[in-house]
């Protein structure tokens, strides 16, 4: 039977990279998808793709740095779905700099796209989750909120401080059925990625580090990534709350 059969499951920064890929997999295990970007374009092909497969699918606009266009997509859904069964908040931005060198501004802007989204997510769909008697909530880390790499403040600030505040948010939820897990990649070959390669002094060199890095000797794939949220989405995960999970390759536990 397919994983997420009947469920009802939210997911941002859909439109590329690992959300591309957790929308797709949610949706062929079964779930109705509410997906949302920025790239509207995108987005639309997406929930075009699932559709024209047979799956169900609805993208919305929405910027996670908006209070009320989260709190607009998680009453849409509920409207239209009648309730939320999974969130997948993913969404994210990635700006270098050491705590020297990196500007106010952009230490604003990463936390709040990349941390304060979080937050925003819960408290919106949260509520929904106890008044209909549970849900899962997967949070999109980083091995970089457990391991450092040169020049990323900001990034491995916020990535730190998910994986904290879902482990209080899952202290907080369980009595009302509800599971809250991160997931914590290494590397993984996805666009932005691809832009922080081209934008190196040497994108090359930087690969072959990060490359380096992973015990397994490669980077992961976004549907790899894809794989494990939907099992925590699942209800083959209900025994599972305020993880951390690494999807790693080994990076964190490389010393070399």
């Amino acid at each position: 039977m397919a994983q997420l059969k009947d469920k009802i499951a939210v997911i941002t920064g859909a439109a590329g990279g690992i959300g591309h890929a957790a929308t797709l997999a949610m949706a062929r295990e079964g779930a109705t998808v509410v997906l949302s970007d920025l790239n509207d374009d995108a987005g639309h092909q997406i929930e075009q793709e699932i559709r024209a497969s047979g799956g169900q699918a609805f993208y919305r606009h929405a910027n996670v740095a908006s209070t009320s266009d989260i709190e607009a997509l998680v009453n849409f859904t509920v409207e239209q779905c009648g309730r939320i069964d999974v969130l997948v908040n993913n969404a994210a931005i990635a700006i270098p700099g050491t705590v020297a060198d990196i500007t106010e501004e952009k230490w604003n802007k990463v936390l709040d796209i990349n941390l304060t989204s979080v937050w925003r997510g819960m408290h919106c769909a949260i509520p929904h989750m106890m008044r209909q008697g549970g849900g899962s909530i997967v949070n999109m880390s980083s091995a970089q909120g457990l391991v450092g790499f040169s020049g990323w403040s900001a990034y491995a600030a916020a990535k730190g401080a998910i994986n904290a505040l879902t482990r209080q948010a899952a202290v907080d939820y369980s009595k009302y059925n509800i599971r809250i897990n991160a997931v914590a990649p290494g590397t993984i070959n996805t666009a932005m990625n691809v832009r922080i390669y081209a934008e190196a002094e040497d994108g090359e060199a930087l690969k072959r580090y990060w490359v380096s890095r992973h015990v397994a000797g490669r980077f992961g794939e976004p549907e790899e990534v894809a794989g494990l949220i939907v099992f925590l989405a699942s209800d083959a995960a209900s025994f599972i709350t305020g993880e951390v999970i690494r999807i790693d390759g080994g990076l964190v536990i490389n010393g070399g």
